[in-house]
């Protein structure tokens, strides 16, 4: 009976260690495990522990803030309590132990008897202070409820240690509007470029505010990471220090022991939380498993019950609320992935995004209610955005407050790194939309004048002249409109247009803003439905550019930011004289979408397309790219990057680039110059992977509202650049022209030669 009951004892002692083979708990980081334990069950975040930065045991002081200081008066009490022992320590260090006073016996009595002088020297640098996050872990506990099942249910489809789940206490405490300092976003806190590589953020969708789609993010890159890593401890630990360095750290110990990692490794940026980050995660699962102990009875919220509707068109937000019968509040927070420009209307919500929203709220599904939006209120294209040439003088806040928009929304859409480093000559993307709309049915004439209005963009959302507002509103000044005005409107009566029917909607230019003497000559409608405009283009004329010339007759290269933001490095290709080449001839241009080719959904994953690539052209994604990294860490630099791009996807700065390659610091980079990077941070596959998921957006973004509906045959004469033959076709990318034309060889442009 007593072997029975000592096997039965073993087998049950035994069952944790065996579920927790994926994350083992090795004894040196029990203490570590015990410390997060108490910060996450014990001290509530208006409190703190003074500790030791390398022996988590070693704990001086639980101190609690008073209430209602600034954070200014915070910071400095917290100062205060910590000199009390780096004094201590500082006395200790030099040897003392006779007449100490009590908190200098304390601080002794908490190290070994035998502990060296040198030691209680160090400790007197490590002395640090820990917020507590009790009530912040409770909370998050009642949120989980909402997340928790579909995270657990993910994870098990991809195969990943179901305790992972807890992760997002570690997190975000499970708040999917959580956003740190350093720029982490989400239930996950995933940083805009690790984020880029797995889900959509841009200007208009940021994924990472998704938990659900974040969830799936997170899951891939814990795989990716243990695929590289191959152990979990590891491969969590990546997930706040990142690949490479999880590899450097490997590399640098001789071992994949995290133990042994934790301990020995003294990589630069394997700072305070990435060494703790793992024990972080064995504190949380420990809580969050004994929830009720710490924190009493907990009602976790339920997940509600929603269905997934794809849009297919372009659509305002009220239009969804109102046919829906959804609050915008209330769609708000089930679809927090929309960025502000959507919600502010200056953005539509984007045609292929899914829309999350109750269950049937109206009795009917959401599909069956989106088809009862009017026709007018679907839209074939998204607001455009307009370009800003920084001068001289300029700042980011001047130019934010001269277009009525927030420097925020100027920082996310035009991905700067610093809001305060702009340079002269740099395009800025600005969210304002100059795009004409009809009035709404309910109309009554009145428009009260928004910020960032001017006169012109009134007149064109309601199709009337300038001087047809001027006349009936009697301004003095057409320039000078004040926020809350109100302007009369002189609209046609909705009624009276409609007795006499409009001539049919001819569809836009390829890109907005087509030259002078362009004219239409004909439209007609396809079997698809989509109209065929021919567009006639005036005889062409050498392309005004904005270089300056050389002594030598040639222009200069064009800088990064003489492009368009999606396209900043060019060529400096100069021709010979040639015989005058014929003039092109019409092309035929067409809004998105029609049925994608094969190249084409593999471009562009999204409802819109292009149409397939002349023949020869390679069938992928990035035709014709070359995105290697040579042996001696040298990459030729392609459309559409900058030298802040590589500093991003490399985590170093722009001035350790240009040191490397000796450039001057308003020197611009060429297409086809090799260019050598530091990957002392991140791994070559990581770069590569960044720099792919950057072309793929590039081109998903352009295919999500043109498509190519033509060619043309050009021959090149003297002066053509590839950047004059952009601007010259209505502003068409250069990395298009470059993949419809994957033969071109930039060093050899020549008089004579045929472009597509």
């Amino acid at each position: 009976m007593r072997t029975t009951a000592a096997i039965l004892l073993a087998v049950v002692l035994s069952a944790p260690n065996a579920a927790g083979e994926d994350l083992p708990r090795p004894p040196s980081l029990q203490p570590q495990v015990d410390f997060w334990t108490r910060i996450y069950a014990e001290v509530d975040s208006r409190s703190g522990l003074l500790h030791d930065a390398w022996h988590l045991d070693v704990v001086y002081e639980e101190i609690r803030i008073p209430e209602g200081l600034s954070r200014r008066s915070r910071d400095r009490y917290r100062e205060r309590a910590k000199k009390k022992y780096i004094a201590a320590l500082k006395l200790l260090g030099a040897g003392r132990r006779s007449n100490l006073n009590e908190l200098q016996k304390r601080v002794l009595a908490l190290w070994p008897p035998d502990v060296a002088n040198a030691t209680l020297r160090r400790a007197a640098r490590q002395v640090r202070y820990q917020r507590g996050q009790a009530d912040r872990f409770r909370q998050g506990m009642i949120r989980a409820g909402l997340y928790e099942p579909t995270i657990r249910e993910v994870f098990s489809q991809k195969g990943l240690p179901a305790d992972l789940a807890a992760m997002p206490h570690v997190e975000s405490s499970f708040n999917p509007r959580a956003y740190s300092s350093a720029g982490a976003a989400g239930l996950w806190q995933f940083t805009r470029s690790t984020g880029r590589l797995y889900m959509r953020v841009d200007y208009e969708i940021d994924e990472r505010m998704d938990p659900f789609r974040a969830t799936d993010a997170a899951a891939r890159l814990l795989l990716d990471n243990y695929a590289e890593l191959k152990t979990w401890p590891l491969a969590v630990t990546a997930y706040n220090h990142g690949q490479a360095g999880m590899s450097r750290a490997v590399r640098a110990t001789g071992t994949r022991d995290i133990a042994t990692i934790v301990r020995r490794y003294k990589g630069r940026a394997f700072k305070f939380a990435s060494r703790n980050f793992y024990t972080e995660l064995l504190a949380a699962i420990d809580v969050d498993r004994d929830a009720e102990t710490h924190f009493g009875p907990l009602e976790k919220l339920d997940p509600s019950a929603y269905e997934m509707v794809k849009l297919d068109h372009y659509y305002r937000v009220e239009s969804l609320g109102k046919v829906l019968g959804i609050d915008v509040t209330r769609l708000r927070e089930d679809n927090l992935s929309l960025q502000p420009p959507v919600w502010r209307g200056q953005k539509y919500v984007p045609r292929g995004f899914e829309l999350r929203v109750p269950r049937h709220p109206r009795g009917v599904p959401a599909a069956t209610a989106l088809a009862s939006i009017p026709a007018s209120e679907r839209f074939t294209r998204q607001k455009r955005d307009t370009v800003y040439r920084v001068r001289r003088g300029d700042t980011l806040s001047q130019i934010a407050r001269r277009h009525g928009v927030k420097e925020s929304e100027l920082v996310a859409l035009n991905g700067l790194r610093s809001r305060h480093r702009i340079r002269i000559g740099q395009s800025l993307r600005l969210p304002t939309d100059d795009a004409p709309s009809m009035p709404p049915d309910d109309f009554d004439g009145s428009y009260y004048v928004r910020r960032g209005d001017s006169l012109s963009r009134i007149a064109k959302r309601f199709h009337v002249s300038e001087d047809a507002l001027v006349a009936a509103n009697g301004l003095r000044n057409r320039n000078q409109l004040a926020v809350g005005q109100k302007l009369l409107v002189p609209v046609p009566s909705l009624t009276a247009a409609a007795a006499t029917p409009a001539p049919p909607p001819v569809p836009p230019p390829l890109v907005p803003g087509a030259p002078p003497g362009v004219t239409v000559a004909s439209a007609e409608a396809a079997e698809d439905g989509h109209a065929r405009v021919r567009i006639t283009l005036p005889p062409s004329k050498p392309a005004e550019s904005s270089a300056a010339p050389q002594p030598d007759g040639t222009p200069e290269p064009m800088s990064a930011a003489a492009l368009e933001s999606d396209s900043p490095a060019t060529t400096s290709a100069e021709l010979e004289p040639s015989r005058a080449a014929p003039e092109p001839p019409a092309v035929a241009l067409a809004p998105a979408p029609v049925a994608p080719s094969a190249a084409a959904r593999q471009m562009s994953p999204g409802p819109a397309s292009h149409a397939p690539a002349p023949s020869g052209t390679p069938e992928s994604i990035l035709a014709g790219l070359d995105l290697g990294v040579s042996q001696d860490d040298h990459i030729v630099v392609e459309a559409g990057e900058t030298l802040g791009h590589y500093a991003d996807w490399l985590q170093v700065s722009t001035s350790r680039l240009r040191s490397l390659n000796a450039l001057r610091p308003r020197a611009a980079l060429v297409i086809g110059q090799r260019v050598r990077l530091d990957f002392s941070r991140v791994a070559h596959p990581t770069f590569a992977a960044r720099r792919k998921a950057h072309h793929e957006a590039i081109r998903a973004d352009f295919f999500s509202r043109y498509r190519v509906a033509g060619t043309q045959e050009h021959v090149l004469r003297r002066g053509d650049t590839l950047w004059s033959l952009s601007r010259r076709n209505r502003r068409v990318p250069i990395w298009l022209l470059r993949e419809y034309n994957p033969d071109l060889d930039l060093r050899e442009l020549r008089p004579g030669l045929r472009i597509q």
